[in-house]
């Protein structure tokens, strides 16, 4: 979120597109309207918390549009910025296909700054990039925290 604020700042074009997402209560989705139009959001996920393990056909042909949908993206809004928010998670649970998304990354043109999300990336993406971060949780509460008002 950082990179796609620094980017919105430039007046650059972000797009965003969330694999296994669906609800639309969080600050990222909810910001859209204030940052347009250099910053726009999309959700491709089954209504409802699922877990890994009880993910279906259906989860797969919504990961298999999300994807469909970012090559889209990139031939008609050029983005900047082309945030894949959980593919690195759809692909651990094999929604995707490793090759599929290389082939999609070796057309994103040279203007486009694709990140790629998630836990669980696959060795061929790691090698790949450019920049490789990973998020480690020290300590994080068993259920929905509160903090003055807002729901994280």
């Amino acid at each position: 979120m950082g990179l796609a604020l620094r980017s919105v700042g430039h007046k650059r074009k972000v797009v965003i597109i969330q694999f296994l997402k669906w609800w639309k209560n969080t600050g990222e989705y909810k910001i859209r309207k204030v940052l347009a139009p250099y910053y726009e959001i999309y959700q491709f996920g089954r209504k409802g918390w699922h877990g890994l393990n009880t993910l279906g056909e259906e989860d797969k042909k919504l990961a298999e549009k999300a994807l469909r949908f970012a090559e889209k993206i990139l031939r008609e809004k050029k983005p900047h910025l082309l945030v894949l928010d959980e593919i690195n998670l759809a692909l651990y649970c094999n929604l995707l296909d490793v090759k599929e998304v290389v082939n999609f990354l070796n057309k994103v043109p040279k203007k486009t700054d694709v990140v790629l999300t998630g836990r669980f990336a696959p060795e061929e993406l790691i090698d790949r990039a450019e920049f490789v971060n990973e998020v480690v949780d020290m300590k994080h509460p068993e259920e929905t925290v509160t903090t003055k008002g807002i729901q994280y």
